[in-house]
């Protein structure tokens, strides 16, 4: 079933993006050769509980980390450990989701470990682009296959493959809501986006095939080709007002992007 928000349910989200969004800046900034994964996961648990939020994903179905962190062919779940220590030329993918005053955000984004190659930083700035692309279509009277045909198309003229085994969701007082928010559909097809609908629109984009396989721990999955891959993610809200609003991307404005 899906749920519409009010205004009011609305701004509480915005509240929890907010305060995901300083806290993933501030993982961002940490990210560096030598730095592990398990590092970034305490500093971002740390900050979600000094907001006074709940690392969503902290044991949500046996999960025991408050991020995922994915590295080169990790597509998502990617466990932080100790033992994953980031090297100069990885990519990573920082997938985290808050609890706050019973109301979700989630966001996702993947950046280079010191100098990147012309491919991985090509293949994350096509990742984003097929963030926006997807996240135009978010309007009201447009269908759901009009987001999933605007990223899967970018994805494809670039030369990459949208992931298909994951998808965006529905997003509010659970991390995962209906409905699923595919990155590949048909123009025209699929659910009708209404107001009031909140969303993760989040495209996970391979450099290779899309097929994927899942490590032994059950959760992080990487391309069966082990080409890299990339993930970007916001929260976003279905209004009147022409595009959505990106929840997880406080003070964004469309008119300044016209």
């Amino acid at each position: 079933m899906i749920s519409l928000k009010n205004p009011g349910q609305i701004a509480k989200m915005r509240d929890a993006g907010k305060i995901l969004r300083e806290v993933e800046d501030e993982v961002r900034e940490k990210i560096r050769p030598g730095v592990s994964t398990a590092e970034l996961d305490i500093l971002a648990e740390r900050l979600i509980r000094k907001h006074g939020a709940i690392p969503s994903s902290l044991h949500y179905e046996g999960y025991p980390c408050s991020i995922c962190a994915s590295i080169n062919d990790e597509v998502v779940h990617g466990i932080p450990s100790e033992k994953r220590v980031l090297r100069e030329g990885d990519i990573v993918s920082i997938d985290c989701t808050l609890l706050l005053d019973g109301w979700q955000a989630d966001s996702a984004f993947t950046v280079g470990v010191g100098p990147i190659s012309d491919e991985a930083e090509r293949l994350i700035r096509t990742t984003e682009e097929c963030f926006w692309k997807g996240v135009r279509q978010c309007v009201i009277g447009n269908r759901l296959g009009d987001v999933g045909h605007a990223v899967e198309a970018h994805a494809r003229a670039n030369g990459f493959s949208a992931i298909r085994d994951f998808t965006g969701h529905g997003i509010g007082k659970e991390m995962h809501e209906d409905p699923a928010v595919f990155n590949y559909g048909e123009p025209g097809r699929g659910l009708r986006l209404r107001r009031g609908m909140t969303l993760a629109v989040e495209p996970m984009i391979a450099a290779g095939d899309w097929h994927l396989s899942v490590d032994e721990d059950g959760w992080c999955a990487r391309t069966v080709d082990h080409s890299l891959c990339a993930h970007y993610e916001h929260t976003i809200a279905i209004t009147e007002d022409g595009y959505p609003e990106i929840l997880t991307l406080p003070g964004f404005n469309w008119e300044a992007e016209a």
